[in-house]
């Protein structure tokens, strides 16, 4: 059976982009959470993101307007997390 997969990050980006991409390996459904920050611009999460966004389709949400994603204010944020089966912190 599937699991539902909160990957959320802050200061460890790159780590969870990764991260996220081999999750999928099990067929589980996956969603990153970008928390608190812009998404950093390196070449390093750059490559991680083309392979969560664009090769895999994995959603992406966030709570700061900066970033280009699926915008949630924080209370939405707590509500989607109840709907997972598992919630990832990085």
């Amino acid at each position: 059976m599937s699991k539902r997969i909160a990957v959320l990050t802050r200061d460890r980006q790159a780590e969870a982009l990764r991260m996220s991409g081999g999750l999928t390996l099990l067929d589980d459904s996956v969603e990153v959470y970008v928390l608190d920050r812009k998404i950093e611009d390196s070449k390093v999460i750059a490559k991680h993101l083309d392979m969560v966004q664009n090769m895999l389709e994995i959603p992406m949400f966030t709570n700061c307007k900066d970033n280009s994603y699926n915008y949630l204010t924080n209370e939405e944020l707590a509500n989607k997390l109840l709907d997972y089966d598992v919630v990832i912190p990085y």
